[in-house]
């Protein structure tokens, strides 16, 4: 219903402003009587400048004596009573088609944002004794079974009891690429339906589900200001009473001390109105940061306010936590080193006493095997230790160094290494090792070589896990520090420390998985929540949530703020230039109404216009910086 509402207003204005455009030609090129002609200028002035009349006399009566509604009138109405009919009704119209163009240009910008709101279900198909009924989504009880059906959004996180599907997660990751889901899985709200039902059991209501707080964040992300936007605000205040009065001067003081020609002085006066008003500014700044938020959004990436957009700009050091930021937070087997045995017998030897375990480790050497999870072992679980089995009517132990020293087996310790060391022994006898580590990500270096051409000038990896494996993933990654075997507490008080070498303009970001984060995140000048679809945790206390898992996004979004932040000085730098110019020129005289309007309208169109170009940056999967980037880490 708004959309229709919407096109309806969208096709009235235009009527209004072609058909002030056949009366204006009617008026100025056919031979009327004088008073025809006038009545026609008139009747075309008053359907194109209706609506702003109208809210130049609304202003008035709520005390806006400085609104564009009220200086584009007063302008007009003078130009009318000095009897300057076709510059009269030309101001207006063009400044109605450029109203036309800069809502159709706002709207689209605003879509960059607000198409994320479509990720919003509109009904939810709940179980009830075998049969489904339709509900709406804020009737979703926790425990509820809903049934969703191709096509249609996930209404609520849940795990799904039955079914399997692929999942379109673009919408809340910016991710093309599907994601399956069979029973067990998590699916989260917002994400399609791709092929085949799923039968899910709702863990969230629906007002603490990932969708609402995503659409929450969307619908938040303006009201927090930068320190530019708030002086364009408080500046207009200023500058546009200061020109009215400025006006007024130009209109009464030559006439009235010099004895020059009211008339003409009034002209000029007017034409200093049309050029005053400061909409270029007032618009394409908020306009401006509204675009690189929505651009953000494209990528996957929600920040929480355009200030923040605007610190990322001075980020100069960025702290990262190494597992799920750098690191997969998955353990896997990254090295084997048999004795005699060859690699994948040392493997499965091992997996066979593993088999049964719960620790990650094991099950990391055991899906390396491709062993199935659900066979029976009679291996004992040493705390601490490892495993003991029988293989062969022989012991078979499984485990770390202090367990090979205790069944009295010799082991080759090895030098430095980035995971942790499972030795093997059967019969007494050393058999080999197996390092399992947390896998660095594939975009970790690259993105560390994206920040470091973006302007970060110091990069720390904060850690709880101990020296050797932090410095060891610190050396794999090229990271400038490391600081390890740091509790939570520690973390924020490196981060206190790192703030405190900054200068004055300089910001702090940290990067974290948000789940035992929060305090670090919340610490810094510019948190940020990495991997963090569906934590809450990480949606309530950083200030820009990733809502994919690659490090890429990060000098990706740092990439969209600069470019914002140039746009916004482009803009300003030129609105303010050409303001300048033509009020002088106004001043003395020199310049005429139809120049007036395009240093309103037009200069407005214009800024507008560039900041359009934000549009292009989230279509691209990797801008062209980091694509460079990838080329030289690769090649």
């Amino acid at each position: 219903m708004r959309e229709y509402l919407k096109l309806a207003e969208t096709k009235r204005n235009l009527a209004m402003i072609l058909g002030s455009m056949l009366l204006l030609a009617i008026a100025s090129f056919s031979p009327l009587l004088k008073a025809v002609t006038i009545g026609l200028y008139l009747m075309a002035y008053l359907l194109v400048g209706g609506p702003i009349l109208v809210d130049a006399v609304k202003d008035l009566f709520n005390g806006k004596l400085f609104g564009e509604a009220f200086l584009m009138t007063v302008a007009t109405v003078g130009a009318l009573a000095i009897q300057q009919y076709p510059e009269a009704v030309a101001v207006m119209l063009f400044y109605r088609i450029g109203e036309f163009f800069q809502d159709s240009a706002v709207s689209k910008s605003k879509q960059s944002i607000t198409s994320l709101l479509k990720i919003r279900p509109d009904a939810a198909n709940l179980v009830v004794n075998g049969h489904t009924q339709q509900i709406t989504p804020d009737q979703i009880k926790v425990g509820d079974t809903l049934i969703v059906r191709p096509g249609e959004k996930v209404p609520a996180d849940g795990t799904v009891t039955s079914g399997e599907t692929y999942l379109d997660t673009k919408a809340l990751t910016g991710e093309t690429k599907p994601s399956l889901v069979v029973a067990g899985d998590q699916a989260l709200s917002g994400t399609i339906v791709s092929n085949g039902v799923i039968e899910l059991r709702v863990e969230k209501a629906y007002a603490d589900s990932t969708v609402a707080k995503i659409l929450e964040l969307v619908q938040d992300a303006t009201n927090k200001k930068t320190k530019t936007e708030n002086f364009i605000t408080k500046f207009a205040r200023v500058y546009t009473p200061a020109v009215v009065g400025m006006a007024a001067l130009l209109a009464i003081v030559p006439p009235l001390f010099f004895a020059q020609p009211f008339a003409d002085w009034l002209y000029r006066a007017l034409i200093f109105l049309v050029i005053s008003c400061p909409c270029a500014l007032v618009i394409s700044v908020p306009l401006s940061y509204f675009g690189g938020i929505g651009a953000a959004s494209r990528s996957g990436v929600l920040i929480k306010g355009s200030n923040y957009l605007e610190a990322l700009n001075q980020v100069k050091t960025v702290a990262f936590d190494k597992t799920g930021t750098l690191t997969r937070g998955e353990f896997a087997v990254v090295n084997v080193a048999p004795v005699s045995l060859s690699k994948s017998a040392l493997i499965n030897l091992a997996a066979t006493a593993e088999v049964a375990s719960p620790h990650p480790i094991a099950k990391s050497i055991v899906a390396m095997a491709g062993l199935n999870t659900d066979k029976q072992s009679a291996a004992e679980e040493l705390v601490g230790l490892g495993v003991k089995a029988t293989q062969g009517g022989q012991p078979l132990y499984v485990g770390n160094a202090k367990l090979m020293r205790q069944v009295g087996v010799t082991v080759d310790l090895p030098g430095s290494t980035t995971g942790t060391m499972v030795y093997v022994a059967l019969g007494g006898q050393y058999q080999g090792a197996i390092e399992v580590a947390d896998a660095i990500k594939e975009n970790t270096v690259p993105a560390l070589h994206a920040l470091k051409q973006d302007g970060v000038t110091h990069t720390v990896m904060l850690t709880g896990d101990n020296h050797q494996v932090g410095q060891a993933v610190g050396q794999q990654i090229g990271i400038d520090a490391v600081k390890a075997e740091l509790l939570p507490q520690d973390k924020v008080a490196e981060m206190g420390a790192l703030k405190a070498q900054l200068g004055p303009k300089e910001k702090l970001a940290f990067v974290g998985d948000g789940l035992n984060d929060t305090p670090v995140l919340a610490s810094a000048d510019v948190g940020i929540a990495m991997g963090a679809l569906g934590s809450d945790a990480a949606i309530e206390s950083a200030d820009v949530v990733l809502m994919n898992d690659d490090p890429l996004a990060i000098p990706r979004t740092i990439a969209i703020a600069k470019r914002t932040k140039q746009i916004v000085w482009e803009n300003i730098v030129f609105a303010l230039g050409i303001k300048i110019l033509f009020l002088t020129l106004a001043a003395f005289g020199i310049t005429t109404m139809w120049w007036a309007v395009f240093s309103d309208v037009g200069v407005t169109l214009i800024a507008v216009l560039n900041t359009l170009r934000l549009l292009l940056i989230g279509r691209q999967e990797k801008p062209q910086k980091v694509q460079k980037t990838l080329a030289k880490v690769s090649g």
